[in-house]
């Protein structure tokens, strides 16, 4: 799990709860043992892009000279030409699912290496406007998604995401519900609204007639998540993938309200992509029997 932070500060300007309506039950359970925390593999931290990790990606890559031939249900095997180096860059909330996927990729075609950028949707859409040399997009609105629109190519829709609280595993705030969340005492982390987890916080908080005033906007989802897994909140708004992959790290609460907000996940092909014949193998695999089977299992919800 990453290891981000944010500081926290709280808002001299917080002004006392204003909730109006009633939020309903709330779900409140534990995630099954959460498997090994690695997610190691490779990230690739976004200020490498900009250093110029990905032109040195570029300069090794070898571009595959043909498209797949076909895939099959796990995506692989079907053309020997998909080789050389893939630059995936992907929203932050589908590290796990990915790092998994992509694995298996490499494993079905010697010599294909892939590197993976996971960050906030909105600052990888900003990468490939500025030329960033990369084969794929993944985002985690149709919103961020559309900064980038000109700059690829075959936009689809594969998973859909919605949001769950979290705390500490010993929920010292005693939240219950999203209600809950407009009590200034309590220490509250928000993605930051420029990014898919906060521009749905906010809809699912105004959906609900609600005022929250957090501590905190994280940069992405997974760090909010931390600043929970780490007791520095009490309570965090992150995606339902991101809880689950937390495990016991965390308490989840689902809330009704969240079902009004579903975050659709985009992927695209950079229109300069160097790897294409790569970029489609990896396309072919998130859409195929495998690939969906991986994300239901990490619990994205599937078009």
């Amino acid at each position: 799990m990453s290891t981000a932070r944010t500081t926290i500060v709280r808002s001299s300007s917080a002004t006392a709860p204003t909730g109006t309506t009633d939020c309903g039950p709330a779900r409140i359970h534990r995630a099954p043992r959460r498997r090994a925390a690695s997610r190691a593999v490779a990230t690739l931290a976004l200020a490498a892009l900009a250093a110029g990790g990905l032109a040195a990606c570029a300069d090794d890559a070898a571009p595959g000279t043909a498209g797949t031939q076909g895939a099959t249900s796990t995506g692989a095997t079907s053309d020997a030409a998909v080789t050389g180096r893939l630059v995936v860059l992907a929203a932050a909330s589908l590290e796990p699912v990915l790092t998994k996927l992509g694995a298996e990729l490499e494993a079905a075609h010697t010599g294909l290496k892939i590197d993976f950028s996971f960050a906030a949707s909105s600052a990888l859409a900003e990468q490939v406007v500025a030329g960033a040399p990369a084969d794929v997009l993944l985002t985690a609105s149709a919103a961020t998604m559309k900064t980038a629109a000109e700059h690829v190519t075959d936009q689809a829709v594969f998973a859909g995401n919605t949001l769950v609280i979290v705390t500490p595993p010993d929920n010292p705030g005693k939240v219950a519900n999203l209600k809950d969340l407009t009590n200034n005492d309590l220490r509250l982390a928000l993605c930051a609204e420029e990014v898919p987890c906060g521009a749905a916080a906010a809809q699912v908080i105004e959906k609900a007639g609600l005022k929250v005033t957090p501590d905190t906007y994280s940069e992405n989802v997974t760090a909010a998540l931390q600043l929970a897994v780490s007791d520095e909140v009490d309570a965090a708004l992150v995606y339902t993938t991101d809880a689950k992959d937390a495990g016991d790290d965390v308490l989840t609460i689902e809330f009704p309200e969240a079902s009004t907000v579903v975050n659709d996940y985009l992927v695209a092909t950079v229109a300069e992509a160097p790897n294409a014949a790569a970029a489609k193998a990896f396309r072919d695999l998130l859409a195929s029997e495998r690939g969906r089977s991986a994300l239901a299992e990490a619990g994205f919800r599937l078009p």
